[in-house]
């Protein structure tokens, strides 16, 4: 009976001790999982390369790891795939996802950048019940996306290359080469002429330099002739100038006093005048008549009565 007693207290025991194992590892587990925050992205291009356990860096710094990575079940266009961070990486709203190679050897991974600094974390649930970091393509990402466009851009350029350089083309092209060439050959036969023209250039150019010399101390000369002779000259003639402004003062005051008596002589003195010389024409014709009788009948014209003609029946 000891012996029984014995074994059923050994497994109760061992049975509490694994039951607190348990309790402990799932504490632990609880513990970990407490000091990190699940986060999901929803890729739109492929994500080759990227597998359970890839890494999860923020600006290069290690911050994750990836935990799950499946297509979307709502949309299979997108893979989503869901990463764990540790609790001390500020993922605030700003933040965005991409894929990228380190090296051609090491596997891709998943870069986290581009938060701003002072806004809120990414907290608003998803629809898979967790937050969402959006994407932003990295530079392959860009590649692949932009190859087709490329593709059709080479496809056109090679197609505007063919029909240019078709066979007419290829001959007006020949044509023009020989054409430069023959050019090319004339040019190298003048060679002689254009260095002697090049030559007498230069010494154009050094004559004119000379003249333009020549000029300089012609004008240096003329300034020293104004500086010394034309002051004074000028200074004579603002003298002339301000006397003659003197002057035409004085003879405006002057027509300005003389005016009223310009005035009189127009109004009075020319018609008084007027009527004296036609009195003293009219005694003057009057003079005139009695000369001439006087010559004619004698001074007893002057006395008598005009004689009266004789009268014949």
């Amino acid at each position: 009976m000891e012996t029984r007693a014995n074994h059923i207290w050994v497994g109760a025991v061992t049975l509490a001790l694994l039951a607190a194992l348990a309790l402990f590892i799932v504490w632990i587990v609880q513990f970990g999982n407490s000091s990190q925050k699940e986060y999901d992205i929803f890729f739109k291009q492929s994500v080759s390369g990227l597998a359970k356990g890839s890494g999860v860096s923020y600006s290069g710094v290690p911050a994750g790891q990836v935990e799950e990575i499946a297509l979307w079940q709502k949309d299979p266009q997108f893979v989503r795939v869901r990463i764990v961070v540790d609790e001390s990486i500020p993922v605030l709203q700003g933040t965005t996802a991409t894929i990228q190679n380190v090296s051609f050897t090491a596997p891709p991974v998943i870069q986290l950048e581009g938060a701003i600094q002072g806004a809120p974390e990414i907290v608003e649930l998803g629809p898979e019940g967790v937050p969402v970091i959006p994407t932003k393509p990295g530079a392959l990402g860009e590649l692949l996306n932009s190859a087709p466009v490329l593709i059709e851009r080479l496809a056109t350029l090679t197609e505007q290359l063919t029909k240019v350089l078709n066979d007419d083309n290829q001959e007006t092209i020949s044509g023009m080469l020989k054409n430069t060439e023959r050019l090319t050959g004339n040019l190298a036969n003048q060679a002689p002429e254009i260095s002697r023209t090049m030559q007498q250039l230069q010494l154009t150019l050094k004559n004119a330099d000379q003249t333009l010399a020549e000029f300089s101390k012609l004008s240096g000369s003329a300034q020293n002739l104004l500086d010394n002779e034309g002051r004074p000259l000028a200074a004579d003639l603002r003298k002339t100038l301000d006397a003659a402004q003197k002057s035409a003062a004085e003879l405006s005051q002057t027509l300005a006093e003389t005016r009223p008596v310009m005035q009189q002589v127009r109004t009075t003195t020319l018609p008084e005048a007027e009527a004296l010389m036609r009195e003293l024409q009219e005694m003057s014709n009057s003079l005139t008549a009695i000369t001439e009788r006087l010559d004619q009948e004698g001074a007893g014209s002057l006395l008598a009565s005009p004689k009266l003609p004789d009268y014949e029946p």
